[in-house]
């Protein structure tokens, strides 16, 4: 979950917001507002009501990023990287680089989540009955009431064992110390949460149409994001397990088809489809022999026909500047996530500055697709766990 508005950082962790939190700001202002504010305390004006939900909103979202720095304080004191925090539609999502080394330090990265929901909720409702008991205003002191009840719930939902919540990791945590399976573990909690999310989606829409209750729509939406994301997690750890420590050399493209820098567009065309040219995107080379960028068919196809006879392949390359380059004995997964990322979807390999290769996601999804030795004769024991690409913890 990519950040649309970043917020700094925070106890050294950077933090940023996805555009979609507006959603759940907008929910939970008008349900306050509309709903339980004046049905509890009536008699004052829509102002007042309004103001008290979207600060109580935000409040809110103030609790959702205290669980997710929970998170990424405890896993940097055992090891792992974290990337950031960003707080979207569903909650939040701390990225953690690594993932844990031991099966204890994944218990307690994930245990510390639903406990500070749980902390917090207990503060809040402490609070609450602080100002109640000095005959405080009830409308802030329902505020209050509605914060602490909410985080308790929310301790509540992610210590469910369904992955990818909070629980689930504390499930996997308990798989991989019984089994010592990594993989293993993971795929247990996987099935739970697709499990659960299944169970959300059948009780959200049940709801709908026999009870007429449209709050079945967010337990269905809950549920078909649980789904989604328990699958990409099982998905990425079977990935993990196949390419853990190996290099781009391995799964790389040697001796890619290159473009000269001085050439025209023209002149590039009238060697395609069917010569040399029959890729979609090539490495530009200097007349020293440097690479200096990537040439790519859309570019080529955004340049007017006319302009193409007297057009340089210099002119509309992609600098080497914005191409993500690798060495070949960097590992695959270290690199997975900046090759996602790039607008051109490939990386070039370089030795000391020469190109030897060109690695894309369709080379990697070769590797997956291919059947592995321990599978077919079943005498490979399980590989160490390596470096691992980024994930995100709820």
């Amino acid at each position: 979950m990519n950040e649309t508005l970043s917020l700094g950082r925070i106890a050294g962790v950077r933090v940023g917001l996805h555009w979609s939190v507006l959603v759940i700001v907008a929910l939970v202002t008008f349900g306050l507002a509309r709903g339980r504010l004046p049905q509890a305390h009536p008699g004052h004006s829509a102002l007042v009501y309004w103001a008290l939900a979207l600060l109580t909103a935000v409040v809110f979202l103030g609790s959702l990023l205290a669980h997710e720095l929970a998170h990424a304080v405890l896993a940097r004191r055992n090891g792992v990287q974290v990337e950031g925090i960003t707080l979207w539609m569903l909650g939040g999502a701390a990225r953690l680089h690594d993932e844990a080394p031991t099966p204890a330090a994944e218990l307690r990265i994930a245990g510390v989540g639903p406990l500070t929901s749980l902390l917090i909720g207990g503060v809040l409702a402490g609070v609450a009955a602080g100002l109640d008991a000095l005959h405080a205003s009830g409308l802030v002191v329902e505020a209050f009431v509605w914060l602490a009840a909410i985080n308790v719930v929310l301790a509540v939902f992610n210590a469910l064992p369904a992955a990818p919540l909070d629980g689930g990791r504390l499930l996997r945590a308990y798989l991989w110390h019984r089994t010592g399976d990594r993989l293993r573990a993971t795929r247990g909690a996987s099935a739970a949460g697709r499990a659960l999310g299944w169970f959300m989606v059948a009780t959200g829409f049940v709801a709908v149409l026999h009870g007429r209750d449209l709050s079945g729509l967010w337990a269905a939406l809950l549920g078909w994001f649980l789904i989604g994301a328990a699958t990409a997690e099982a998905r990425q750890a079977e990935m993990r397990n196949l390419l853990g420590g190996v290099p781009v050399s391995r799964v790389m493209t040697p001796d890619p088809v290159t473009v000269p820098a001085s050439a025209t567009l023209a002149d590039f065309l009238a060697e395609g489809p069917f010569g040399q040219y029959r890729h979609s995107a090539f490495p530009v080379l200097a007349p020293d022999g440097a690479v200096t960028g990537v040439l790519t068919l859309r570019r080529v196809e955004a340049t007017p026909l006319h302009d193409r006879a007297s057009t340089m392949v210099h002119e509309v390359m992609r600098p080497l500047s914005d191409v993500v380059a690798a060495a070949p004995e960097e590992p695959v997964l270290d690199l997975l996530p900046r090759l996602q990322a790039s607008p051109v979807r490939r990386a070039l390999v370089l030795d000391e500055g020469r190109l030897v290769g060109i690695l894309t996601i369709a080379d990697i999804t070769r590797a997956l697709a291919w059947p592995s030795a321990s599978a077919a004769g079943g005498s490979a024991g399980p590989r160490p766990d390596r470096r691992k690409q980024p994930k995100e913890t709820s």
